[in-house]
């Protein structure tokens, strides 16, 4: 098996970029044709590249990776299907969803009945262009709207894709962020899809503005951006040694659309990384659904060998929007307000998993009086002075090295930032300390 190969992207790193930037980067990514391997992956890590820095993996044709094999990389330079006139009635260059990605290359004249089976369309919405792919099998096909095809005649019709099907490599990239500990926080994309928006870039885009916003964090944050499926396999086939580190992990698409956010739970159901999103969605419109296995890549990370915490974020889930793999899922669909109010909902879970610790009580035969120690006179004059008191009450009670801070939090109805607070306010008057291990 010959090695992998990895080596850096470093470009500057900027500051954190807002909803109409992550925007701009969605457009700047849509044009280009993304598939699992070749060039159109390569320059979408490329380009996240300029916002953080990566480091590029890539693994040769025929390395196997668990119980798959890396394929044969595919390149497309054009496509189009050209009427008895010369017109093209199909072009790649309008757009990358034309042409059925992984599709073997062509060059024939044929009648349209003979083509007709290599053409797809959507009959119940007639003006889009659907998307399609064919990894593992040798085909070729067009995607074109119903009216498209309606308006064409018997033929013949010059039918050409110029692509091409050879050894090369599967390409993924890392962005990792050091913390203070060993233990890891992943959040993975997928970048294989075309030109869709809001299934794939807005994750993308979201998870670049998160990386950059992350500064000096406890946990070490790893941001994964592969091929779906097949990207995730290789990622763990190479660092099956290290996954004992992740701790908590979340896959993230479907970033931007105007639905409510959806949080669908690890295999493991009650993991932590389950229970923050949990307590982060309580208040506002959301849906939480239950582990399946189909989806996206939390599917390979929660497979039962490795059963990492890992659950989905996205807003309105995939196959659930008619814009779904479809032309419609074009720049203008996502909106840079829900990018922001997705990467807010992120954030919010990483304060929590970047503060939920587990205390032990050093005074905890009776209560401890709090007013001789300066803790209720520290309190005079906030108006949340009753909150802060009943927080530091229900951490005193629930610190016994079995509770975390979102455990009491979610037993008191408290908000975790006044639980969190008193914790550390008990633990500088000497009356808690943190428990590890």
């Amino acid at each position: 098996m010959t090695a992998p190969f990895t080596g850096p992207i470093t470009r500057p790193i900027t500051g954190a970029i807002t909803g109409a930037e992550m925007h701009d980067l969605v457009r700047r990514l849509y044009p280009l044709c993304r598939s699992i391997t070749g060039a159109g992956l390569r320059r979408t890590l490329e380009i996240i590249g300029e916002s953080i820095p990566l480091e590029i993996t890539q693994v040769p044709t025929g390395t196997r990776v668990l119980d798959w094999t890396i394929p044969r990389e595919w390149n497309i330079r054009g496509a189009s299907i050209k009427d008895a006139a010369g017109n093209k009635v199909v072009d790649f260059q309008d757009s990358s969803l034309h042409v059925v990605g992984y599709s073997v290359p062509v060059e024939a004249t044929m009648s349209l009945e003979e083509l007709r089976p290599h053409l797809h369309t959507l009959p119940g919405q007639p003006d889009l262009i659907p998307y399609r792919t064919s990894y593992y099998a040798d085909t070729w096909g067009f995607c074109l709207s119903q009216n498209t095809l309606d308006g064409l005649a018997d033929g013949p019709y010059e039918v050409k894709i110029d692509s091409t099907l050879a050894d090369g490599h599967l390409t993924y990239g890392e962005h990792v962020i050091r913390g203070s500990s060993s233990q890891e926080v992943l959040i993975s994309c997928h970048v294989c899809h075309p030109s869709l928006a809001n299934d794939n870039l807005a994750g993308v885009a979201v998870a670049v503005a998160l990386a950059q916003r992350l500064s000096d964090p406890w946990y070490t944050y790893r941001f994964i951006f592969a091929p779906g499926t097949i990207g995730a396999i290789t990622w763990l086939a190479l660092n099956r040694e290290n996954t004992d580190r992740i701790r908590h992990g979340v896959t993230l698409a479907c970033a931007g659309d105007s639905g409510a956010i959806t949080y669908k739970r690890s295999r493991r159901g009650d993991a932590e990384i389950d229970q923050v999103f949990a307590h982060v969605l309580k208040d506002r419109p959301h849906t939480i659904l239950d582990f399946s296995p189909y989806g996206y890549d939390e599917r390979q990370y929660c497979s039962p060998g490795f059963n990492l915490a890992v659950g989905s974020l996205t807003r309105t889930p995939y196959g659930s929007y008619p814009e779904y793999h479809t032309s419609a899922d074009n720049p203008d669909f996502v909106r840079p307000e829900a990018m922001e109010d997705t990467l807010e909902t992120l954030w919010a879970a990483v304060q929590i998993l970047e503060a939920n610790r587990r205390y032990q009580n050093l005074s905890p035969y009776g209560e401890p009086q709090l007013g001789t120690r300066g803790l209720y006179g520290s309190l005079g004059g906030r108006s949340d002075t009753k909150q802060a008191q009943m927080a530091m009450l229900w951490v005193l009670n629930l610190s016994d090295g079995l509770h975390s801070l979102l455990d009491i939090a979610e037993r008191s109805s408290l908000p975790f930032r006044a639980v969190a607070d008193a914790a550390h306010a008990l633990q500088n008057a000497g009356l808690v300390k943190e428990r590890t291990g």
